[in-house]
């Protein structure tokens, strides 16, 4: 199977704290991966190491065959990497509007995706010209990932997409990132097991900042023993 993404035996360090140390894995193309573990286990330092916004000092990172460890975040972005943080990071005082606007990479990215978007998300559209400030959680997190997908990306970096919000909310949230997923592979990473595990086809399990074991997600459900001892869920 062809991959869009392969962790080397990375190593990234926060000033003097080693919080990395060892983690392998590959995101075959077309799929979406979950990144499991525990809080503070080096999830979303992985996907910041894979991004270059916290370069590993040790192994490689290779994005659909080409290696990019060491290169500038925004350079490794611009390949067709789109991020989705875990706080949103959307801009508050601009519209939504404004804040799809600037994420365009070439000019006229937004208006070529726009159906696509607003067929996805169709809050956005009703609520195209309120600043980010008067979006609820739920939308702000649509915004989000509406952001990372104007310009193409083939690879998505999505972090915590349910954390904080209704069930209802999530269950539109996962039908967006199906949908998605037909377009682009994605990396996710997701605290809540159920939602991983109804999302993702295969999975990647970190536990103090080294990779523990990866397989297919439809194996890990039935995995009593592996989902207690690393991931404390029932």
């Amino acid at each position: 199977m062809e991959m869009m993404l392969e962790v080397q035996n990375i190593h990234t360090y926060i000033g003097q704290y080693h919080i990395l140390e060892g983690v392998n894995f590959s995101v075959p193309k077309g799929k979406i991966t979950a990144l499991l573990g525990r809080n503070g286990a080096g999830k979303t330092t992985t996907l910041k190491s894979v991004l270059g916004i916290r370069p590993p000092a040790q192994g490689k990172v290779i994005f659909d065959g080409r290696e990019i460890q060491g290169l500038r975040s925004f350079d490794i972005a611009a390949m067709g990497i789109g991020f989705v943080p875990e706080n949103r990071a959307i801009f508050r005082d601009l519209s939504v509007e404004e804040n799809l606007k600037i994420a365009e990479r070439q000019k006229g990215d937004l208006a070529r995706k726009q159906d696509m978007l607003f067929e996805l998300f169709p809050d956005l559209k009703r609520l195209i010209h309120l600043p980010g400030t008067n979006l609820s959680g739920g939308q702000q997190q649509m915004l989000a990932i509406a952001r990372a997908l104007v310009a193409d990306n083939r690879l998505l970096l999505i972090d915590e997409p349910s954390e904080g919000l209704a069930p209802v909310i999530i269950e539109q949230l996962m039908d967006a990132i199906r949908q998605l997923s037909a377009e682009s592979t994605v990396l996710l990473v997701e605290q809540n097991f159920i939602v991983a595990s109804r999302l993702a086809e295969d999975y990647v399990i970190i536990e103090e900042g080294r990779s523990v074991k990866t397989g297919k997600m439809a194996d890990l459900k039935d995995d009593k023993e592996t989902i207690s001892r690393y991931l404390g869920a029932g």
